[in-house]
């Protein structure tokens, strides 16, 4: 297994799921504590490239991984919710031996790791949110329709306009509108309605939770993805162990947009909280 401190492998391995064959991708030293990143709906592993060199280097293992229907991983499988991404994703930590994990999750990712840490605090070190809103909390009634109504949207868009909106408001940089493009279309049209599917029925209220592990809240300054730069510093308000921090000159995918000072926020963080030697 590829894993080696310092080796960035470009071939992934392969774990069947749910009718699927996940492509995952594993980086750093074995002993070193494993952060598993989940990529945003439509995008793929290669969207966290700027973040596994600086985080092998700090002593972490890293793992990658494309979500069913993204990327490598194909086909979407026999059903697609943010419930059974979960559970893949839990079904990598555990192939890969680890107990617990540290969560990176951008945008659909985010509710992913939010699920995973709601539903398995006890396997989870710490949580690192970018772009993305509380999946316990309920949007207003009319944001809600808009959401539930939004897959209907999509589907009767017209497919080429509709690639060319995500990735222009992916991101701010050229470069990462042009990787935003192309990982979208590996997506069919309706790969890409099954999943925002997912995204609009993936919320469920659970007024007295709050996230108990070390909690890293992120976005974009010029992130204008719904609601959530509107609602991100209330989120933040009401979480007792969160650190928010709004990334400069970044968009929706800002870990990429402004990698930079994203990751200086991200090693701070992890070196406060779950730092290699104590684990």
């Amino acid at each position: 297994m590829n894993g080696q401190h310092g080796e960035f492998p470009t071939e992934g391995e392969r774990l069947q799921r749910s009718g699927s064959d996940i492509h995952y991708w594993i980086a750093g030293p074995d002993d070193g504590p494993l952060v598993a990143c989940t990529h945003g709906a439509s995008m793929d592993h290669r969207m966290f490239d700027p973040q596994v060199p600086p985080l092998v280097a700090g002593g972490y293992r890293v793992l990658t991984w494309d979500i069913c229907g993204h990327g490598q991983s194909k086909p979407i499988g026999e059903e697609f919710t943010v419930s059974t991404v979960t559970e893949d994703l839990r079904a990598l930590i555990d192939h890969l031996g680890h107990e617990r994990a540290i969560l990176i999750g951008q945008s659909f990712g985010g509710y992913v790791s939010q699920e995973l840490t709601f539903r398995y605090p006890e396997r989870v070190n710490a949580i690192v949110v970018i772009g993305a809103t509380d999946i316990t909390t309920l949007p207003s009634r009319l944001e809600g329709i808009g959401l539930k109504l939004s897959p209907y949207i999509f589907k009767i868009w017209p497919d080429r306009h509709l690639r060319k909106l995500i990735a222009e408001n992916t991101a701010v940089t050229p470069e990462v509108q042009q990787y935003a493009a192309k990982a979208t279309r590996r997506l069919s049209k309706q790969e890409f309605v099954t999943v925002w599917k997912a995204v609009a029925t993936c919320l469920h209220e659970e007024t007295d939770y709050r996230i108990q592990q070390p909690f890293l809240l992120t976005h974009g300054e010029y992130d204008e993805t719904g609601i959530i730069a509107k609602t991100a510093p209330d989120w933040a308000a009401r979480e007792p162990n969160c650190r928010y921090e709004v990334i400069p000159e970044a968009g929706h995918n800002a870990n990429q947009d402004n990698p930079e000072i994203f990751n200086q926020a991200l090693l701070r963080f992890l070196h406060e909280n779950v730092p290699p030697s104590t684990v």
